[in-house]
């Protein structure tokens, strides 16, 4: 029998896993085809160079992580959605503060438009928050190429300076020079070698990382997106006032709270909670109430003020219709 389709099921982030894969492997067969070039080129400066692949190998396990750190998460949304028993021996790291708002059972749940966006503003923080790292890493990248090639090229400078004026002209064997010469251009040639070889690994260091965080972030936004839709199921707006008059209302909220408390009282026959549940719904009507009449007497009094204000205006535009026809007199 096939399983029913659930549309507000979080998919799994394999497939975001697998396009990384694909292309690492890739890279590794262009690198072993190159293998006899990359040496050449890692040994011209191995501090350098070895730094920089350090640092790639790094950001490619942090990445790696971002992506891997969703599986979890995933399945416990899934499992709290279905009410798993097995959920109370699971506790999320990226959700922490979803499963602490709504405890580790859904049942008939019902979430106001702030709390739910509470929820996805602290959850898309901590998304941001992972994706810096993996920034850093790939300008890092650039950074080190950058620095490997004025390293290099401050030492052709010098050493071609210095070359010049090791010459000996005076001398007048061509040979000699020709061999001076020879001699002095490996170091500039050494140079050369450092500045080109870090930036090669640096900015294909920053092309591998570039290409698998935005398969990370994709993974990520795809996580919040279908999260942030199955929250907007659960959550409860009022149709009267678009879900904002009522959320700001002192009592509202705990009426709303009471009123769900009462019928689950009465659906489990529990005369006591249900005694306690009206005693809670009084409350939040009394306090409702008071809420309204504060409101209604800033009404009166806002409207006497008016009123006494009006009688200031009119009296005033009096006196200036008088004063000009003592002027027309």
């Amino acid at each position: 029998m096939a399983r029913e389709f659930d549309p507000y099921s979080l998919s799994s982030p394999r497939a975001y896993l697998t396009f990384m894969i694909i292309f690492l492997v890739i890279v590794a067969f262009i690198a072993f085809i190159l293998f006899p070039q990359i040496s050449t080129a890692f040994m011209s400066n191995p501090g350098l160079n070895g730094l920089i692949v350090m640092v790639g190998a790094f950001g490619v396990l942090l990445l790696f992580g971002r992506v891997i750190r969703l599986f979890p998460e995933i399945s416990w949304v899934n499992s709290f959605r279905i009410g798993d028993p097995a959920l109370d021996t699971r506790s999320p790291v990226l959700l922490a503060p979803m499963a602490a708002l709504l405890g580790n059972k859904a049942g008939d749940m019902a979430l106001t438009p702030t709390t739910a966006r509470s929820i996805l503003d602290s959850i898309g923080m901590r998304l941001e928050e992972s994706r810096e790292m993996s920034r850093y890493l790939t300008g890092l990248l650039v950074f080190l190429g950058l620095l490997g090639t004025f390293w290099g090229l401050l030492q052709t400078v010098s050493s071609v300076g210095a070359t010049i004026q090791s010459l000996d002209v005076g001398s007048g064997d061509a040979n000699v020079i020709f061999e001076d010469l020879k001699a002095g251009l490996e170091a500039p040639l050494s140079g050369m070698g450092t500045a080109f070889s870090s930036s090669l690994f640096g900015l294909t260091g920053s092309l591998v990382l570039g290409f698998l965080d935005l398969q990370a972030g994709q993974a990520q936004n795809r996580f919040y997106t279908e999260l942030e839709d199955w929250l907007s199921t659960v959550t409860d707006i009022d149709p009267e006032d678009g879900g904002f008059g009522a959320a700001d209302s002192p009592g509202v909220e705990q009426i709303q709270t009471s009123i769900s408390a009462l019928q689950k009282s009465v659906e489990e026959g529990g005369s006591k909670n249900a005694a306690q549940a009206m005693a809670n719904l009084a409350e939040g009507i009394q306090g409702l109430v008071k809420h309204v009449r504060s409101e209604q007497q800033m009404m009166r009094d806002w409207a006497e003020a008016q009123g006494e204000q009006q009688k200031r205006i009119e009296a005033l535009l009096s006196s200036i219709a008088a004063a000009f026809d003592r002027a027309k007199e």
